[in-house]
This record gives C-alpha cells, structure tokens and sequence, in this order.
C-alpha cells in the first residue's frame, strides 16, 4: 500500500493541476512497480512561502529578489 506525499508551497496550483499529480504519481507507481491503484495514497500538502526556507532565507523573501 504505498503512501506519497507532495509538498508545493501554496501558490495557486489549480484543482485540475492537484488532479494531474495524484493521477500521474498513482499511474507511474502502477506503471513501474506494479502497485494497485486502489490501494495508492497521494496526499499533497501546501506550504505557505513564509513556512517555507532555502538556504537559510524563506521562500517569500526569495521570491521577491
């Protein structure tokens, strides 16, 4: 029963996007390791950019340079 957990920063993916990733990540681990999708969990988490560092700056502070 695999488990998969995206993180994005939450920065306007789109329900049909979200969609895309569960149903992409469930058909590759189908695809490839021969999973059974109807015991396949995706969950996607959305981080904001304030909760979010790279290299010791947020991603907020990032985004605006």
């Amino acid at each position: 029963m695999p488990f998969v957990n995206i993180r994005i920063t939450r920065e306007g993916a789109t329900p049909e996007q979200k969609q895309q990733l569960i149903k992409g990540v469930t058909d590759l681990l189908e695809d490839v390791l021969g999973k059974n999708r109807k015991t396949t969990f995706v969950i996607i988490d959305e981080v904001d950019t304030d909760n979010w560092g790279i290299g010791g700056e947020q991603v907020t502070e990032l985004r605006k340079k």
